[in-house]
């Protein structure tokens, strides 16, 4: 099985791809955690480039290439591999994470966005899980966590509130496939939720 984790920053995604990892450990599964952008070592050196910096260090055409080039390395090195030793690989971010931020709401730039997925990456999750929390509540988390990776924070609660609706979007455009989760409540409430749409 291959699961993918997508949602705006600060929303609980990577919390809630670790519980799940783990849980499925607990239960015997071989499972491989792993992360966009990144994941490889190649992808975790575009990484830098790419959430560090000014707000407006990228055209939205330049993050869409460079996140395509990180996507295509973590495929080739991590996902595939993993697949194909019989593991269950669940990653933070796949190519949602670029359909909406830079295919929606960074530069209007899907039919690109699809171009350049169809031609180099070519694979969907099986499931994807979008944390679904208010846009204000995620920003104030991520603006808390601090650190360096905090470019598309910078960008504001407007950007914030675009990505949120892009990401609703998505649960409409792939229904078979992703699942819109409510992400308000304790941590155990939302795990719950993702375990029970799985």
């Amino acid at each position: 099985m291959f699961l993918s984790f997508e949602g705006i920053d600060g929303c609980g995604k990577s919390t809630q791809a670790r519980l799940l990892a783990e849980t499925l450990r607990s239960e015997g599964r071989d499972t491989v955690l792993t992360r966009e952008p990144g994941g490889s070592e190649g992808a975790e050196e575009i990484r830098r480039l790419l959430v560090e910096g000014a707000g407006e260090r990228w055209s939205a055409e330049t993050e869409c290439l460079l996140f395509t080039a990180a996507r295509r390395d973590h495929l080739e090195r991590t996902i595939r591999p993993a697949l194909a030793a019989g593991k269950t690989v669940i990653t933070d971010r796949f190519a949602d994470s670029t359909r909406v931020y830079q295919g929606a709401a960074r530069g209007e730039l899907r039919a690109m966005v699809d171009r350049l997925h169809d031609l180099m990456i070519a694979v969907e999750p099986d499931r994807t899980f979008v944390i679904d929390i208010d846009p204000a509540t995620a920003l104030a988390r991520g603006n808390a966590r601090g650190g360096k990776e905090d470019r598309f924070e910078s960008l504001g609660l407007g950007f914030q509130q675009n990505l949120a609706a892009g990401f609703r979007a998505l649960a409409q455009e792939y229904p078979d496939r992703v699942r819109l989760i409510d992400g308000s409540g304790s941590v155990e409430d939302v795990a719950a939720r993702v375990r029970a749409a799985a």
